[in-house]
């Protein structure tokens, strides 16, 4: 007789739910939403699981690989389809939901989700991180601009560095606007210094990451950019094409198709939006700062004169990650192509 397991994790306890092969439920427990807790109360049923589903969330890669240490068949599952199951429940409660769960398990009818190792989740945490420290920043920046815009000063466009002188050259001599102004700017400047030791952070893993190096030989592609492909494929091979990366990224077109009706929209932007963000605005930088030729920047400039440079943006996007990754698998530099020969007269 085979078993499996459902669990639904929140953040304080875990519901947990085994059935047996003919879908029976043989018990169900609780525990405490952590590795040590939740092995010690699977441990108590003393039945053979073939297989432990959790549904993807916070706590799923802490637990999934603690679970996995233990000896026990974790598998982290996709959120919708766990949610189109769970949604057959009358009632939405966690022990519904674990009961779904360990019916996904048992049926086979799931998507098995990558659990990235540890180090790729640490740096993916520092990219965002340093993300949500810039757009803190930003907003604060506004913030101080719409207070300014109010006595009539404008301040035009300074860089970050020299935004604190340029509120003090302008706005200094007002008491009044300084009083509300200067904690603000206080927290601007404690921010800017934080967000330039994260920065850092990023271009000492860089440095001595080999992968990130190389994919850094690609136009555009910078640090940033390299360090969050690298955090969010993990590991190449776990594509069976490279041309399965771009899907992955969200970078192509949702499709509709019913009967007669057939829609192909925007791109999807499923999958890791701060990697889709990075190869964005590095396809942009390819597109408009790039000065070196390369095969992949004039075929982005034709989409771009045919159908726009967003259009032109996103479809170098898409094809830029899947370079990339064939780039990593290979263990190859980019190619920039052949350049035209000059015409002669």
């Amino acid at each position: 007789m085979k078993y499996f397991a459902g669990l639904d994790v929140s953040l304080e306890e875990t519901a947990i739910c085994v059935i047996d092969e003919d879908g029976r439920i043989v018990r169900e427990m609780r525990a405490a939403s952590a590795p040590q807790a939740i092995s010690d109360a699977l441990s108590t049923s003393d039945l053979p699981l073939t297989r432990i589903g959790l549904e993807a969330c916070s706590l799923t890669a802490w637990l999934h690989d603690g679970l996995r240490d233990e000896g026990w068949p974790a598998i982290c599952i996709e959120t919708r389809a766990a949610n189109a199951a769970m949604k057959a429940m009358p009632n939405k409660t966690d022990r519904n939901d674990a009961r779904a769960l360990a019916q996904i398990m048992r049926t086979g009818w799931f998507r098995q989700v990558h659990v990235k190792s540890r180090q790729s989740r640490l740096w993916r945490s520092l990219l965002v991180a340093r993300r949500t420290v810039v757009n803190e920043m930003r907003s604060i920046e506004n913030l101080v601009r719409a207070m300014l815009r109010e006595v009539g000063i404008k301040l035009g466009t300074p860089s970050r560095t020299k935004f604190d002188h340029r509120v003090r050259e302008l706005a200094g001599s007002d008491a009044e606007v300084m009083a509300m102004v200067e904690p603000l700017l206080a927290i601007l400047n404690t921010m800017l210094k934080e967000f330039a030791r994260l920065t850092k952070q990023v271009l000492d893993i860089v440095r001595h990451e080999q992968v990130c190096r190389r994919l850094m030989s690609a136009p555009g592609v910078g640090p940033i950019t390299a360090l969050a492909f690298r955090a969010t494929i993990d590991r190449p091979e776990r594509f069976a094409s490279s041309q399965a990366v771009g899907p992955h990224l969200g970078l192509t077109p949702a499709r509709y198709q019913s009967g007669e009706t057939d829609i192909q929209g925007r791109i999807s932007r499923c999958g890791d939006e701060l990697a889709r963000t990075a190869l964005y605005e590095a396809a942009h930088s390819l597109l408009v700062r790039s000065k070196k030729w390369s095969s992949l920047r004039a075929w982005g400039m034709n989409i771009a004169k045919r159908r726009g440079m967003a259009r032109a943006r996103v479809a170098v996007a898409r094809k830029l990650a899947v370079i990339l990754h064939r780039m990593w698998a290979d263990a190859t530099e980019f190619r920039f192509g052949k350049a035209p020969a000059a015409v002669t007269v």
